[in-house]
């Protein structure tokens, strides 16, 4: 079927052409004897760039890094927690095209409750009734039938109802690859027993089971899925065990997230706790530290004081400010702000994948204090390059030991920063994933 004219879409699409794609001398070129340039489709529910929060940062890493070797097209949607304009800019500039769906479903508020409540009733999962836009389908069905595409890289599980295995007339189809970057299923069913009320709980014992099946159907059905982590990696295998895998950290912009001299030096008092805080394991992980952690470093150093930037934070962490507790929301650039810090907490207790944010407070040079599940397939030493505590005495001993001990702190931070360079650079996490694009193009069937 054809694609309707542009007019009938061009209040939720932005339609307007990306300039061409750069190919300046820092722009690798492939030689007679090197593999030829992908064409990769990255299909996402949200942008990529300018990266804000943890999910952008893994594609933003990710995708930049390819495009210094190959041609990306993005089509992606974007609620109204973004400036259109300024995503369209940001990703045109390592793009050859950006297709940007306007999705007026995926913020908060009434709209959002009206949609869970639709959930209750329908077969499919609250998560993919959030992304169902047409519109999305109507802009693939021109991308892909107008340009033959190698992979199309799906970000997330949510978009999988709809059909990316198109290609103009002749042409073979692509392959579908997607980046999990967390069990979601899982993850919603440690909401489901943890949920802060009945009907919270009851909502998500619903909620995951359709996820489940939906998230299952769409890796059984992919070329290829990758993961952040071999315990993510695991547990796909327990669900889908022939499926093709490949583990892709996440990483860090270690020449961007690197200690430097016109930065503050670390004040010796503050604890800092960043990411995005409208997700639910950074709610539960900030109340959780603020509540059971914090007041035993309180008692034992009375100038300590507790930092948590992140954008969007609801009510129940906003009640939490108080004179030592401050939260900043979002901030343009995180360095100063983790350079002044004493030390970096991440008490999560829910979750999966890898925490970005570990790994740029590693980059920075900072010491850590986190729990195992948030420091959960970061390949570091406990002792050495980071603090693992579980319970919240031991960890909040383990942040006034940093406090105390300045000397530690830099110790530690510096086995951090080595830690960082050496196995979470976004370019070496690049490579990796173009060899399982190359493994998948090579192996499975036309």
């Amino acid at each position: 079927m054809a694609m309707p004219h542009d007019t009938a879409i061009s209040d939720v699409v932005d339609l307007r052409p990306a300039p061409p794609a750069r190919r300046d001398v820092s722009r690798p070129q492939d030689s007679v004897g090197d593999r030829r340039r992908l064409n990769i489709l990255y299909v996402s529910h949200m942008p990529a760039s300018p990266p804000r929060f943890g999910a952008q940062a893994r594609m933003h890493g990710l995708m930049t890094q390819l495009a210094r070797r190959h041609d990306l097209t993005a089509v992606m949607l974007v609620d109204d927690a973004f400036d259109i304009d300024e995503c369209q800019q940001a990703m045109q500039s390592y793009c050859r095209d950006v297709v940007l769906v306007r999705n007026p479903d995926g913020g908060d508020g009434l709209g959002k409750r009206l949609l869970q409540l639709r959930s209750l009733v329908s077969v499919n999962s609250f998560d993919r009734l959030r992304v169902a836009r047409p519109e999305l389908q109507q802009v693939l069905d021109r991308v892909l039938r107008a340009t033959r595409f190698d992979i199309v890289n799906l970000e997330f599980p949510y978009l999988g109802q709809f059909d990316f295995r198109q290609a103009p007339a002749g042409e073979r189809p692509p392959r579908l690859i997607v980046d999990s970057h967390e069990i979601a299923y899982d993850l919603a069913r440690q909401f489901a027993a943890t949920g802060a009320s009945v009907g919270r709980r009851l909502y998500a014992g619903a909620n995951w089971r359709k996820l489940r099946r939906e998230e299952l159907t769409i890796y059984g059905a992919a070329d290829g899925v990758y993961l952040c982590s071999t315990d993510d990696e695991k547990r796909l295998h327990d669900d889908l065990p022939n499926t093709c895998t490949a583990v892709i950290p996440n990483a860090a912009d270690i020449e961007f997230y690197q200690p430097r001299s016109t930065d503050p030096a670390p004040d010796g008092r503050t604890i800092v706790y960043f990411g995005l805080l409208s997700t639910v394991p950074n709610i539960d992980a900030v109340i959780h530290f603020v509540q059971d952690i914090w007041p035993r470093i309180a008692d034992a150093h009375p100038d300590a004081r507790c930092k948590i930037i992140g954008g969007r934070p609801p009510p129940s962490l906003l009640e939490l400010a108080g004179p030592r507790i401050e939260l900043t929301g979002f901030v343009p650039d995180l360095r100063p702000h983790l350079a002044s810090a004493a030390a970096i907490v991440v008490p999560l207790r829910l979750g999966g994948g890898t925490r970005l944010k570990i790994v740029e407070a590693m980059a920075m040079g900072k010491a850590i204090v986190s729990t195992s599940l948030g420091a959960e397939g970061i390949e570091a030493m406990a002792g050495r390059d980071m603090l693992i505590e579980n319970e919240p005495a031991a960890f909040a001993d383990a942040v006034n030991r940093l406090l105390a001990e300045p000397s530690l702190a830099a110790r530690i931070g510096s086995a951090a920063r080595q830690v960082a360079v050496d196995k979470y650079a976004w370019s070496a996490a690049a490579q990796a994933l173009e060899s399982f694009y190359r493994e998948i193009l090579e192996t499975t069937p036309s």
